[in-house]
């Protein structure tokens, strides 16, 4: 398992850009646009670790940018952790089998969410591709909130 980033919701880009790049000192690494889901995700690195290779990128922090407008409370605006795992099938078996709830289950091979018992999402992203949907994953519904 691989810690890969903590992720925080914006409600405006350039002054989080500001605070974050300008006063903190972190440097954007890379940008999505995602016109279907109608966000935008920035992730910034410490300029010590902006340059570590793509396959062993220290741990970053992502600015997501939601298009439509909302009010963050009580927390909402901390999105996840995320972890990088080499099995996303045995993974979440292994939690379902210790009586951890597969709030969004991996259907896709690819990413799945959990909640720690205070409520704190937690990605889990396979390493490398995807794997192939199978079963009972790819049927599975979600539960929760995630």
């Amino acid at each position: 398992m691989r810690y890969l980033h903590t992720m925080v919701r914006v409600r405006d880009i350039e002054e989080a850009l500001d605070f974050y790049c300008d006063k903190l000192g972190l440097e954007e690494v890379r940008r999505i646009e995602n016109e279907k889901g109608r966000f935008t995700l920035i992730f910034l690195a410490a300029p010590k670790d902006k340059d570590t290779s793509a396959d062993n990128r220290a741990p970053e922090l992502e600015l997501t940018y939601n298009w439509d407008p909302e009010t963050y409370t009580g927390g909402r605006n901390f999105g996840h952790l995320a972890y990088k795992v080499d099995d996303i099938y045995e993974t979440c078996q292994r939690l379902m089998d210790k009586g951890v709830t597969i709030n969004r289950p991996p259907r896709d091979g690819h990413m799945a969410f959990v909640k720690s018992p205070d409520g704190i999402s937690i990605e889990l992203l396979q390493e490398g591709e995807a794997l192939a949907p199978r079963e009972p994953w790819k049927s599975m519904e979600n539960t929760g909130s995630w």
